[in-house]
C-alpha cells in the first residue's frame, strides 16, 4: 500500500515509517520544514509538504494514497485541551477525504481512555471515557463520528512509548528529577504505567494498517504496568539522585501538571490486540531502557 503518515517525523512516526518501508509499503509524509523532509526523504519516504494546520494539504495527501495514519500531535501541555480539541478537527477532515471509499485511517490515542474497572488493567472493549473527563478522548469521539459516515477507522491507544532516550511522560519526569535533585513517587508507589519499545509499537502501526479492521481499538501495551517506585529507582541510579516517598498531599508541589498522571494506577491489557493481530512485542522493556538511559540527551 502506499500510506500517509502525519507526523511522520516523530519520535513514533520515524519508526512507523521504517516499518512500512521495510515490510514493503509505499509512505508519504507530511512534514513542514526542509530539515525534517530531508530526513524523511533519507528514510526512504517520499515528502508532502504540509501540516496538521493546512486542510488542503491533508486533503491531498489522503488522495494519494491507499491507507492513513495518523500519528501527529501537538505535546505542548500548557495547552493540551486546545490540542486535543484540534486533533478532532484533524480527524474530521482526514475522514471526510476517506468517505466512500473502504481505505483504511489509523488514528492515535491512549490507553486511558478505556473506563476500566477498578483495580483491573484497561482492555480494549472497556467504555471510553468522554472528553469532558479527559481531553484526549476527542480523538476517539472524532473516530466514532468518521465511522458513522462509514469510514473504515481504527484506534491505537498508546502507553508510554520508549527506548533509551525517550520515554513518553516518563521523560518528562526525568527533566523533573534533575530540576528537584531527587526521584520521588507517591506513597508506596504502586501506581503503573503500561510500556512498549518504540520498534513494537511501529510494529503494531504497520499491523494494524494492514488488517485494516473498522472499528477496531488495539492496546500497544507490551508491558501491562510498570510501578512509579520501580521507575524511579532506576532513575536515581541513573541520575545519581536519591529516591523518596512523598505523600498524596505533596504530590503537586513536587509534579506539577504531572500530579494526575503520577496518582493513577492506570495498567493495560493487550490480549485482544495481540489474538487479533498476532503481536508479540520483542523490544527491552521499559526498565531495561530506562537502565541504560543516554542521561547527556536529556
Amino acid at each position: 500500500m502506499r500510506v500517509f503518515v502525519t507526523g511522520a517525523t516523530g519520535f513514533i512516526g520515524s519508526a512507523v515509517v521504517r516499518e512500512l518501508i521495510s515490510a514493503g509499503h509505499q509512505v508519504l509524509g507530511l512534514v513542514r520544514s526542509p530539515e525534517k523532509a530531508a530526513a524523511l526523504a533519507a528514510a526512504g519516504a517520499e515528502v508532502h509538504r504540509g501540516s496538521v494546520q493546512d486542510e488542503d494539504s491533508l486533503r491531498s495527501g489522503v488522495a494519494l494514497c491507499d491507507a492513513v495514519i495518523h500519528l501527529a500531535f501537538n505535546h505542548d501541555f500548557s495547552t493540551f485541551a486546545a490540542n486535543c480539541e484540534d486533533d478532532r478537527r484533524v480527524i474530521g477532515v482526514l475522514g471526510a477525504a476517506l468517505k466512500g471509499s473502504a481505505r483504511p485511517l489509523v488514528i492515535t490515542s491512549g490507553t486511558g481512555m478505556a473506563r476500566a474497572e477498578p483495580g483491573q488493567p484497561a482492555r480494549e472493549d472497556d467504555p471510553v471515557v468522554g472528553s469532558d473527563v479527559i481531553p484526549r478522548a476527542a480523538s476517539e469521539e472524532a473516530a466514532a463520528s468518521v465511522a458513522a459516515d462509514g469510514v473504515n477507522v481504527s484506534v491505537m491507544r498508546l502507553p508510554q512509548v520508549h527506548d533509551t532516550t525517550r520515554q513518553g511522560l516518563v521523560s518528562y519526569a526525568i527533566v523533573l528529577y534533575r530540576e528537584k535533585g531527587a526521584c520521588a513517587y507517591v506513597g508506596d508507589g504502586h501506581s503503573r504505567w503500561p510500556a512498549a519499545h518504540v520498534l513494537d509499537v511501529a510494529r503494531l502501526y504497520r499491523l494494524a494498517i494492514e488488517k485494516a479492521e473498522p472499528g477496531a481499538v488495539y492496546h500497544a501495551a507490551a508491558e501491562e504496568g510498570i510501578s512509579m517506585r520501580d521507575m524511579a529507582q532506576v532513575i536515581g541510579r541513573r541520575l545519581e539522585l536519591p529516591v523518596r516517598s512523598i505523600t498524596p498531599d505533596e504530590a503537586a508541589a513536587f509534579f506539577g501538571w504531572l500530579t494526575p498522571f503520577v496518582l493513577h494506577d492506570a495498567p493495560a491489557s493487550s490480549a485482544l490486540t495481540r489474538a487479533k493481530l498476532g503481536w508479540e512485542p520483542i523490544g527491552p522493556g521499559m526498565l531495561a531502557d530506562l537502565e541504560r538511559l543516554e542521561v547527556d540527551g536529556l
